[in-house]
């Protein structure tokens, strides 16, 4: 039996009072972190693990994300162009 307390909130709302989209809007920004900072592609791809769990992104396009997580200045973009795979997410990130 499933205890009212450990069901989420219908409306959204986490415990604090905070939208769960406050998380993927981090989740977001992080995914976007600029290239050549240090930790940089470690950074975008624990970001991009967050929106593949939430189904908002491919497994291809996260292995792209995964290849470039220790080459701060590599851009995966480009790369899941070439490879074809995840255009949902190329457009949605604004990648033409």
């Amino acid at each position: 039996m499933v205890d009212e307390a450990d069901k989420p909130p219908e409306d959204g709302l986490q415990e604090d009072g905070q939208q769960e989209d406050g998380e993927a809007a981090e989740q977001w920004e992080l995914v976007n972190t600029p290239l050549g900072e240090r930790w940089s592609g470690r950074t975008r791809y624990a970001a991009a693990m967050f929106f593949f769990k939430r189904d908002e992104m491919s497994a291809e396009t996260l292995e792209v994300y995964r290849i470039c997580a220790r080459l701060d200045s590599e851009d995966p973009l480009p790369i899941i162009r070439d490879r074809g795979v995840g255009k949902d997410w190329l457009k949605r990130i604004g990648f033409e």
